[in-house]
């Protein structure tokens, strides 16, 4: 099977929109964070109070907003200037991704609309192809050893120790272990490799009904 460019260009954006769209959805769903507080037993090993624990990291996602150009300021927690500075790293990073996350939704929705006006579908089958390989790389270096990959990625994203936390100095690191990040991550993974697999299945349906309309011209011929 051959592509077109513009089944190229309609995936890359495709992909680029599901990946952008996984990191978004699950770094403000809050719900999987209250989950872990019970999961991973926050309270018990922090001696913070839920409600300590859940404002606290209400604030700190409700800063990531690309909507949000306040400064972070902790109910309970102090901050050191090496972990402020982190935080605004990571926001920026977030804002990109937000960033992306829109303008890939508004190219995406352009390019399919046009895509399937001129009924060509093949293009999300690419899509889930293109969407598949990042994740399984991933998800396997991540079965292996998700302490280093999460050293790696940390080590190639920031140029700087910061993210290296003391917990005297910024005790917020009390209530983000590893696992939770560890659970975010997974939760991004299957959103991308669910929306690749509902792609590929939309590409088979597409398929099935332009087969169909061929032998049916062809009987009635």
């Amino acid at each position: 099977m051959t592509y077109s460019k513009k089944d190229i260009l309609t995936s890359i954006s495709f992909m680029l929109f599901i990946i952008s769209f996984s990191v978004v959805f699950v770094v403000f769903f809050k719900p999987l964070y209250y989950f872990d507080i019970h999961h991973l037993k926050l309270v018990e090993n922090t001696h913070y109070t839920y409600q300590q624990i859940k404002e606290n990291y209400q604030i700190l996602i409700h800063y990531q907003s690309i909507f949000y150009q306040g400064k972070l300021v902790f109910k309970d927690f102090i901050m050191s200037k090496g972990g402020r500075i982190h935080f605004e790293e990571v926001k920026r990073i977030f804002e990109m991704i937000q960033i992306v996350c829109l303008l890939t939704f508004c190219t995406t929705s352009y390019l399919v609309y046009r895509q399937i006006k001129q009924k060509e579908y093949r293009f999300f089958k690419l899509t889930a192809i293109l969407t598949i390989v990042i994740p399984l790389i991933l998800g396997f270096f991540a079965f292996i050893d998700f302490d280093r990959l999460f050293v790696m990625f940390h080590q190639l994203v920031f140029n700087n120790d910061y993210w290296l936390f003391n917990p005297r100095l910024d005790p917020i690191i009390n209530i983000l272990p590893e696992n939770f990040f560890m659970h975010c991550f997974i939760l991004i993974v299957f959103i991308v490799l669910f929306s690749a697999f509902i792609c590929y299945k939309v590409y088979q349906h597409y398929q099935k009904t332009i087969l169909a309309i061929d032998n049916h011209e062809s009987y009635t011929l």
